[in-house]
């Protein structure tokens, strides 16, 4: 039993942080994990084309994570069929929990080439793509993030596609890729569907290659803001598990529950010495984690996260943004702890 089909017969709904580019890296993972958990990682997206390359080396820091973080997912995209078999065997030796293929990135740079969300208008190549990621990954699992639609909302068509695919799980990005995050999510189509995969359960339905049909576990995800407010859209449209992705930037204890009555831990009610104690946490684990590979400058989006919402906010994040390394900004939150 493979961890999505573990998740699956567990108390719903299972959480997990969404792959944010740029952003969930293993330092922010780990930051996360200590603040309240979530139930699955994945990691930033990976580029396929890069395994096997001289630039190989540039880029596989993406796919660095820590022991603790398990059950985490490596998420994956590109056009080239050979470099998923590649890619994937890579993969599974570094001992990752499963494989997902984004299918739901919107950046202009990245489908200009068919990738990502572009594939939503090529379902023949986005199925020769999951069948050659399920080929090379054996056991390990393959789930999909995707959106409704590219430019009109296409939750039938492409959805019920997917659906047919065998996979373990799918994750449902409630807006078409003309959307991009513009709009609220379209909650109603992720409940529909739910409602599409239990009737093509029901009824029996068949996968590709007349094998007898999966139950893919349906992740929602879009505008969720924490633990609270994904238990009542899951209850309301029944998906299996949530997804929360620009929500952890709002409250970095979303994942956490914080009273008895089941409402979540809201991160602005801590105390401030031990909000800045987590900014120091990650300024001390980036130095430890990546040393000179990856530059300060990278760090200070996310120092804005934790200063913010106290008296003196704005001229301590000021004064933290013109800091030059990682030391001079970890003295200064030391002296105010």
């Amino acid at each position: 039993m493979n961890f999505w089909e573990k998740l699956g017969k567990s108390e719903r709904p299972f959480f997990c942080l969404a792959p944010m580019e740029d952003v969930t890296d293993t330092c922010f993972r780990q930051i996360v994990m200590k603040a309240g958990r979530p139930d699955v990682f994945f990691t930033e997206f990976m580029n396929i084309e890069a395994f096997g390359t001289k630039g190989e080396d540039k880029v596989i820091h993406r796919l660095k994570y820590a022991k603790k973080e398990h059950p985490i997912v490596a998420q994956i995209w590109g056009m080239d069929l050979r470099k998923y078999i590649l890619g994937i065997k890579k993969i599974k030796e570094l001992g990752f929990d499963g494989v997902d293929i984004n299918m739901a990135c919107p950046e202009k740079r990245i489908i200009k080439n068919g990738a990502c969300s572009a594939l939503i208008k090529d379902p023949a190549f986005a199925k020769e793509i999951i069948l050659i990621a399920k080929e090379a990954a054996g056991d390990m699992p393959v789930s999909v993030k995707t959106r409704i639609g590219f430019n009109n909302i296409q939750t039938e068509e492409w959805i019920g596609f997917l659906l047919t695919m065998g996979l373990d799980a799918l994750t449902i990005h409630g807006r078409t890729r003309k959307e991009m995050s513009k709009v609220p999510a379209h909650w109603d189509e992720i409940g529909k569907a739910v409602k599409m995969r239990d009737e093509m359960m029901k009824a029996g339905g068949k996968l590709v290659g007349n094998k007898p049909a999966k139950k893919t576990l349906i992740i929602g995800n879009g505008d969720i803001k924490n633990r609270e407010h994904g238990i009542e859209m899951a209850k309301k449209y029944g998906v299996d598990g949530i997804m929360i992705g620009r929500g952890i930037f709002h409250n970095l204890l979303a994942f956490k529950t914080g009273g008895a009555d089941g409402s979540s831990a809201d991160f602005s009610a801590l105390p401030i010495k031990k909000r800045l104690k987590y900014a120091l946490d990650h300024l001390e684990l980036f130095d430890k984690t990546w040393d000179d590979f990856k530059n300060y400058e990278d760090m200070k989006k996310f120092l804005k996260m934790y200063i913010i919402g106290f008296e003196g906010a704005n001229d301590l994040r000021v004064k933290l943004m013109g800091t030059k390394k990682n030391e001079e900004a970890q003295k200064i939150l030391e002296e105010l702890i």
